[in-house]
């Protein structure tokens, strides 16, 4: 019976000045028939290592005898930031592009981050599905996000069987906010652009491993992979939710003790109008103001720290789509 192969392969993203190599592992397991390549990453923000104890498992579970092409895996993408336990680099190694989730496709010869992607960007361009796992914070719903329009990525995205599915719209059709937070330089969205499908499950939780969301994470890449015909099995129907524009972001207007409404929780579906929380002041217990959704919709995130400076994200509704 024909068999399979996996090999780890230590590569160098970049260097620091001192001359030390960021290193990684790039994981490639080889079906013994062809197929197609399926590429995934985790940790490209360190902190979210929910996406790296997915692929660790993912690993173990893997049966290389049943898989028809290959599975490209990088379970630590940003190595400096995974370190730190961070989102961004520290402005003195890459001041220009301390997050690396906003330069794709990189550039060999560009700052840090340009470099560290130039080089995944090598194993990318040659992959025909993208799955960028990230995670967020513990109050946020499960979901994976995908170009709109796109329907081979949205095939992804309801694979991987998340309850909530985000449809972002991008480049001309996007919002300004989306534009001046760099989302064009987002893997998801470079990956879309070079016509490769591609999704961002955000799973939820960050700096702890969370057993629930990390068995989802790894059912979610199996389906995906049944999904692309490289391991046998049906993607089970499962009742989604598809929702649109994930910047339907609640923000603090002033800074103060935030109170979340206690009767509500994400995955809870609001009224525009709806009270989502009390800002006090903390030192004369003054109510400064309320937060209230400025759309109908799913919450699907709700702040659980208290202590908010002004222009925090509170809360997120997503407007369900209907279609």
């Amino acid at each position: 019976m024909a068999t399979g192969t996996h090999t780890a392969e230590a590569v160098t993203l970049a260097r620091l000045p001192s001359g030390v190599e960021l290193t990684t592992t790039i994981h490639r397991y080889r079906g013994p028939v062809d197929g197609p390549t399926c590429y995934v990453q985790g940790a490209q923000h360190g902190r979210e290592i929910n996406g790296t104890e997915t692929l660790r498992r993912f690993h173990e579970r893997l049966s290389l005898e049943q898989l028809s092409g290959t599975v490209v895996a990088v379970p630590v993408a940003n190595p400096l930031t995974f370190d730190r336990v961070s989102y961004t680099t520290p402005e003195v190694l890459d001041s220009v592009n301390p997050n690396m989730n906003r330069v794709w496709p990189g550039d060999a010869d560009g700052s840090l981050h340009q470099r560290m992607a130039a080089r995944l960007w090598t194993e990318i361009e040659q992959a025909d599905a993208v799955v960028d796992l990230h995670t967020g914070s513990p109050e946020m719903l499960p979901h994976v996000v995908y170009q709109e329009g796109d329907e081979d990525a949205r095939r992804l995205a309801e694979a991987f069987g998340t309850e909530l599915l985000l449809a972002e719209r991008a480049d001309d059709d996007a919002t300004v906010e989306w534009h001046r937070r760099g989302f064009a330089g987002k893997l998801r969205v470079t990956a879309a652009e070079e016509g490769i499908p591609s999704i961002t499950p955000e799973l939820a939780h960050n700096k702890q491993i969370v057993e629930d969301v990390v068995e989802a994470g790894v059912e979610g890449l199996f389906d995906v992979c049944r999904s692309l015909e490289m391991l046998p099995g049906n993607v089970p129907d499962r009742d989604q939710t598809v929702a649109r524009n994930h910047l339907g972001q609640v923000t603090a207007t002033d800074s103060g003790l935030f109170r979340p409404e206690p009767a509500l929780e994400v995955g809870q579906f609001v009224d525009e109008g709806t009270t989502l929380g009390t800002v006090y002041d903390p030192t004369t217990y003054e109510p400064l103001y309320e937060a209230v959704a400025d759309r109908s919709g799913l919450l699907y995130v709700l702040t659980q720290e208290a202590t908010v400076v002004a222009g925090d994200r509170l809360a997120s509704v997503a407007e369900i789509d209907e279609a």
